[in-house]
């Protein structure tokens, strides 16, 4: 971990702490949310106490560049050979609510493989497993909020959710603030896929808009000639264009 960056003012006192504005309405996913089975036996059965933003919001332990291995942010180059499916190019900015970068903070990713299957002894869909795709990789934003992955483009799969579920092509994108409590988690789409009609946990979120701020753009520009097309995905942490996440913030 790294040690804390020398202009965070850690002596402020705890009434001096702005607290975190709330979502917009319908722009983040309900906790229960009956189509997607899960919630129903995970969402709060009482009413939530909303607890007060106090110095452990803003200080405490931080992820930085010392977790980092040559080719965590490349998907692709973490096996013994090459894997197998498409090569993709993922990238964007993590900008704050006033549209301002969010620098040096650390993005994690997971996904399935080109076949629709995760390397974690539960899964049991019949795909095959990719040796050489452990899935998973993570990364810095640069000083302007910047963020890039090489992977592979993502398989569907089927999840049992309800008869004849299956999961859209997704990515999993997990965001890291100040301290271990400001962890966000959401997930990417890609264009134009027809599965996310019948998806319960893209649909999850009421607003149409703040769904389609889940989808991917194709990125011409990023392509990498003869080797991968590419995807732009910004994530938004507050304000009207915030990225719907699955974990909710009082």
């Amino acid at each position: 971990m790294t040690s804390r960056p020398q202009n965070l003012q850690t002596n402020l006192p705890t009434e001096a702490l702005a607290g975190y504005r709330k979502p917009d309405r319908d722009t983040q996913p309900d906790y229960y949310y009956p189509p997607y089975a899960s919630t129903v036996k995970r969402s709060p059965s009482q009413p939530l106490v909303i607890l007060p933003t106090t110095l452990s919001e803003v200080t405490g332990p931080l992820f930085g560049y010392d977790v980092i291995k040559a080719n965590d942010s490349d998907l692709t180059k973490q096996g013994n050979g090459d894997p197998i499916g498409e090569r993709i190019v993922v990238s964007g900015r993590v900008l704050d609510g006033n549209a301002r970068p969010v620098a040096n903070t650390l993005i994690e990713v997971w996904q399935a493989n080109s076949a629709g299957r995760y390397p974690h002894r539960r899964d049991d869909h019949n795909a095959p497993v990719d040796p050489n795709f452990p899935g998973c990789g993570r990364t810095l934003t640069d000083t302007q909020g910047h963020y890039r992955f090489v992977t592979i483009r993502p398989g569907e799969y089927p999840w049992r959710n309800h008869y004849n579920a299956w999961r859209p092509a997704h990515l999993h994108f997990s965001l890291f603030g100040l301290g271990l409590v400001q962890r966000l988690v959401t997930q990417m789409y890609f264009p134009g896929d027809p599965m996310l009609a019948y998806d319960p946990m893209y649909n999850s979120v009421p607003d149409e808009k703040a769904r389609r701020r889940l989808i991917s753009e194709f990125d011409w520009e990023r392509t990498i000639p003869d080797i991968a097309l590419a995807y732009r995905f910004d994530m938004v942490l507050r304000g009207r264009d915030e990225t719907p996440m699955e974990t909710k913030r009082s």
